[in-house]
């Protein structure tokens, strides 16, 4: 495997940028090759096999430009596909986001917690293990269904009343907030707006520490100053440059 090689991260769109940013504070120096899945957003409300085979396709595409590990940025995509894609290229160390709920678990164990993700994310057995395993028993989950569009969408208005319906009835209940889906990281201020002074938890920091340690031990760390190259399956240029002025807002480019 090539050091030099470039780290692909994907996502159904532009919310992987919330784990991109975090990887690149912890690995500044590598070559990052970021792909938005627009054709096909958004994958949870896709079968099991469609996101399977939508997910090798990707995998594919980055084995072809010189990947030498891949980050599956989203969810529902980690959730459905990461144990399959390691069986199927046990070369290429995957490194797959998760919710963040047992940090929950670490550190606010005693506190009430709100869960918000996908559908497809809350109704998976991955998920579901994580969640009997860590139980705090006072967890809400709450299945976000169209959130995710709308942040990619970026309507702000459509996002605020989204907010307000969905989140009003935990106002003054949930201490806790675990965002299950990378696109969830973008409206963190929309969301305390409505809901308050709550901890927000996240996997994605987790995610950035454990790939620079998978990288090390297997001695493939950049030596040289890397880039970063962006591509969306509809060519939406919009797309690039929203996702290009997050990473510039954050300092990290």
């Amino acid at each position: 495997m090539d050091k030099n090689g470039k780290i692909g991260v994907f996502d159904s769109g532009i919310g992987g940028v919330t784990v991109l940013r975090e990887i690149i504070q912890v690995l500044p120096k590598e070559n990052y090759m970021y792909y938005s899945d627009s054709k096909n957003n958004p994958y949870g409300d896709k079968t099991d096999l469609e996101i399977q085979k939508i997910c090798d396709n990707i995998v594919q595409k980055f084995i072809q430009k010189n990947c030498k590990a891949i980050v599956i940025a989203c969810n529902t995509a980690s959730s459905k596909t990461a144990n399959l894609l390691r069986k199927k290229y046990p070369q290429i160390p995957f490194i797959a986001i998760e919710p963040a709920y047992k940090m929950v678990y670490d550190y606010a164990y005693d506190k009430p917690t709100l869960v918000m993700a996908t559908k497809g994310t809350i109704n998976s057995e991955k998920f579901n293990l994580l969640l009997q395993k860590y139980n705090n028993h006072q967890t809400y989950l709450l299945p976000c269904i169209g959130l995710a569009d709308r942040i990619e969408q970026g309507d702000k208005e459509e996002i605020k009343k989204y907010l307000k319906e969905h989140l009003n009835s935990y106002q003054g209940k949930v201490e806790n907030v675990v965002l299950g889906c990378t696109h969830y990281p973008l409206i963190q201020k929309e969301i305390q707006e409505v809901l308050g002074q709550v901890q927000f938890f996240n996997g994605a920091p987790n995610l950035a520490k454990h790939l620079k340690d998978v990288l090390e031990e297997r001695d493939l760390l950049n030596p040289r100053e890397g880039n970063v190259e962006f591509e969306d399956s509809q060519g939406i240029k919009k797309k690039k440059e929203r996702f290009f002025e997050i990473l510039k807002g954050h300092n990290i480019l």
